[in-house]
């Protein structure tokens, strides 16, 4: 388990895709979100005291359930301050991200740290998802966007029987899964590596049981 910033910072060294490259747009990105929470809401504000574990290695853990090779694209929804697409776009920039974001000043935020950090791997698509062409992502990533149920009722159209999910989910997660009905799924819950109460729901979608594959 991940308690302090520095032991974020050493379970991030031990990443393949740490790079200087990477630490420098981290910490850019820091500096951004402290300043820009001054002007709104992105995150609680007793949470950028502990940025690298709470925002940074809550984020990039998910690229533990997803090959380098398998997770472009990835499709991050209701990314909201930028987390985790902004993490996974700095970690693996060879990876396409899209981040679906409907709220305007979080949009123009977005905006700039994509182009303040040079992330041309990352764009944000400004719009309600239900307004989001389909098209198919190799991993899909919601984090606290919506009731597992109504999340899958929104984005099954962009998962094949590939894609990974990777839907961290707090205290909910076990209960959560227990409680879906009426999909054909392979999820298990996973152990969050920041907290000890927090669950994250990863597996692959098969689709709405009774349906004709």
């Amino acid at each position: 388990m991940l308690e302090s910033e520095a032991a974020a910072r050493d379970w991030f060294r031990s990443l393949p895709e740490w790079t200087e490259a990477a630490e420098s747009r981290l910490e850019a990105l820091a500096t951004m979100l402290a300043s820009e929470n001054q002007l709104q809401n992105l995150v609680a504000e007793a949470s950028l005291a502990s940025v690298w574990v709470r925002h940074y290695a809550d984020s990039a853990q998910l690229l533990t359930h997803v090959p380098r090779e398998t997770s472009s694209p990835w499709l991050d929804l209701g990314t909201g301050a930028g987390f985790p697409g902004l993490v996974i776009a700095i970690l693996r920039p060879e990876c396409e991200v899209v981040m679906v974001e409907s709220r305007a000043r979080r949009i123009d935020w977005l905006q700039r740290v994509c182009a303040e950090l040079e992330l041309g791997n990352a764009s944000v698509a400004g719009m309600r998802l239900e307004a989001l062409p389909s098209r198919p992502f190799r991993a899909i990533s919601a984090r606290a966007f919506a009731p597992l149920p109504k999340l899958l009722e929104l984005s099954a159209r962009f998962s094949t029987r590939e894609s990974v999910w990777l839907l961290p989910k707090g205290r909910s997660a076990r209960q959560e899964l227990q409680e879906l009905k009426g999909w054909n799924h392979l999820f298990h819950v996973e152990q969050s590596l920041t907290d000890a109460d927090s669950g994250i729901i990863v597996g692959t979608l098969a689709g709405k049981k009774g349906n004709t594959p």
